[in-house]
């Protein structure tokens, strides 16, 4: 089989999906499911989620269909049937999508997406599912906490080389733009998302040259209307009066410089000097952008010091999330033929049936608690799940990002103060309504 589309193949998945589709299908189990995505549990070093990645995953649900390719490599694996193939070959998802709009803060046990749809259907899409909402939710929940952090600095997303893959790099720009930061240094971001693009050079550019004057001036030359220049590959405030003598050089033939990156040692002692080293040769208007090993800590402690630093780039531990590099999130089924299902598992119990989320609201409009409970038990508040799909089709045009964005920031502004703060082990009570409880009840009973 040729090299599929990994985006976009249909086998992209685990094995187990398809072993249970033929097995549902030769006993007639085409009813209709339902299936919920939530996070099982907070880890401490979070208070709360924002949701990302929708609209991948409504592009993945309309466009997902078995190849020609596909469907040989199905047929000639030895582990199914005939009549299995020949219905992979007509497969397409034609069920329903609820979910909560990407930008969305939520909170463990709150389903962010709900799939509704013959049980093939619900069940197939399972691991792209869960591949496409988790990752992006995990870093753009990093991502909020930095803008958090930053006291409205701009922040770049410098994460793509260290990233787990190239698809998840360029998810990783796309979820920390959604999640407030300025722009990333990804250039397909923005060919494919309209992600404003960042960037300057690399050590290797002042290395390749003799004298580290003369690399600034050669790109100064070559990029005259962004002039950016690393200055701490040999010795930082050395590097900054460089930049100083070269300014009135580079003037003479209308180039202004924009500003100076930082990248290693101590960045508070760096950026005061170099402000110092800058204001006194008159580039008071010359930016400081640093980067090197930056996250949500480091960002507070550079805000706390009060350093002069107008940019912050964040990369590896962005890209990683490094210190939760991943969610207990789970997509499990609620309801099959009009039945509700419970999992009870050791430490892994779920609440059965469809459920909506409402959201209330305390003193300052900041988020006071949320309620789960079934769809058909209205409570007071903010619902949070909408449909998004309907019969396999999106349900409106798509969302700008730019419009998510502007969402995932007035959301972060209903954050309790705790949370903004980033105070380790603070969160927001998720409660269970009474209707809930005693449907777990009932289905309790029924085992």
């Amino acid at each position: 089989m040729p090299n599929p589309d990994i985006r976009s193949s249909i086998l992209h998945t685990d094995l187990y999906q398809l072993t249970m589709l033929q097995g549902y299908l030769e006993h007639g189990m085409e009813e209709t499911a339902v299936f919920e995505f939530f996070v099982r549990t907070m880890p401490p070093q979070r208070g709360f989620f924002m949701a990302a990645g929708l609209e991948q995953l409504v592009e993945f649900l309309e466009q997902a269909r078995f190849t020609s390719e596909e469907l040989d490599w199905v047929a000639t694996s030895g582990l199914f049937s005939q009549s299995f193939v020949d219905y992979l070959e007509r497969w397409k998802f034609s069920g329903d999508l609820h979910a909560i709009p990407e930008g969305t803060i939520f909170f463990a046990n709150e389903p962010i997406a709900r799939i509704t749809a013959p049980l093939p259907q619900a069940q197939l899409v399972e691991t792209r599912l869960i591949n496409l909402l988790q990752y992006q939710t995990l870093v753009a929940s990093k991502a909020a906490r930095c803008v958090l952090a930053s006291s409205e600095k701009p922040l770049i997303d410098f994460g793509l080389r260290r990233a787990h893959g190239a698809e998840a790099g360029l998810l990783a720009a796309r979820a920390s733009y959604l999640a407030g930061f300025s722009g990333s240094a990804t250039i397909l971001a923005e060919s494919l998302f309209g992600v404003p693009v960042f960037g300057t050079m690399a050590h290797s550019f002042i290395q390749a040259h003799t004298v580290e004057s003369e690399a600034f001036e050669h790109f100064a030359d070559a990029h005259p209307d962004n002039v950016v220049l690393l200055i701490d590959t040999y010795n930082t405030e050395e590097g900054a009066r460089k930049v100083v003598a070269l300014a009135s050089r580079v003037q003479e033939k209308g180039i202004s410089i924009k500003g100076v990156r930082l990248d290693s040692g101590d960045l508070v002692d760096h950026a005061f000097k170099v402000r110092k080293i800058l204001d006194e040769g008159g580039l008071n208007d010359v930016q400081i952008t640093a980067s090197g090993h930056l996250d949500e800590y480091a960002i507070q402690a550079l805000v706390a010091a009060q350093a002069p630093i107008d940019f912050l780039a964040i990369g590896t531990k962005l890209a990683a999330s490094a210190d939760v590099p991943y969610l207990d999130c789970v997509y499990k089924l609620q309801e099959y033929a009009g039945r509700p299902t419970r999992k009870k598992s050791e430490g892994k119990a779920t609440w059965p049936g469809p459920k909506q989320v409402y959201r209330q609201f305390g003193q300052q409009g900041r988020i006071d608690h949320d309620v789960i409970t079934t769809v058909d038990a209205p409570q007071e508040g903010e619902p949070l799940i909408h449909k998004v799909m309907e019969a396999g089709k999106r349900l409106g045009s798509p969302i700008p990002l730019t419009q998510s964005r502007e969402h995932a920031a007035t959301q972060l502004i209903h954050l309790p103060q705790d949370l903004c703060q980033l105070r380790e082990g603070a969160t927001v009570e998720v409660q269970v309504s009474q209707t809930l409880r005693k449907l777990a009840e009932a289905v309790d009973a029924q085992h």
